[in-house]
């Protein structure tokens, strides 16, 4: 199976427990972006900390530009795993899902 392909995220428990893991992962980056977010708007209101809330909008955009990286390890990490036979295409074997 290729990458992007939504069979993969339940062809097997381990395939389900990093699909799991990973959008753990992801969510903690999206919650942490937002709150740098926030934060570097409140600080706009100050001139004092607006120096700081430019840094919190950089990072803030870093976090979010994090995001789709996640979500492309953790399609080729699902690509990687071996496909249980139920879910292959028929008439394909374990060797030919590794030579595509």
């Amino acid at each position: 199976m290729k990458p992007f392909d939504q069979g993969l995220r339940s062809a097997s428990r381990s395939h389900g427990e990093i699909v799991r893991r990973y959008e753990l992962a992801r969510t903690l980056v999206e919650f942490l972006a937002a709150v740098t977010f926030i934060v570097g708007s409140i600080f706009f209101f100050y001139d004092s900390l607006m120096f700081a809330g430019t840094w919190l909008f950089l990072i803030g955009s870093i976090l979010f530009a994090v995001r789709p990286t996640i979500r492309l390890l953790l399609e080729l990490h699902l690509a990687r795993l071996p496909v249980p036979k139920e879910f292959r295409p028929y008439g394909a074997s374990a060797s030919d899902e590794a030579d595509t």
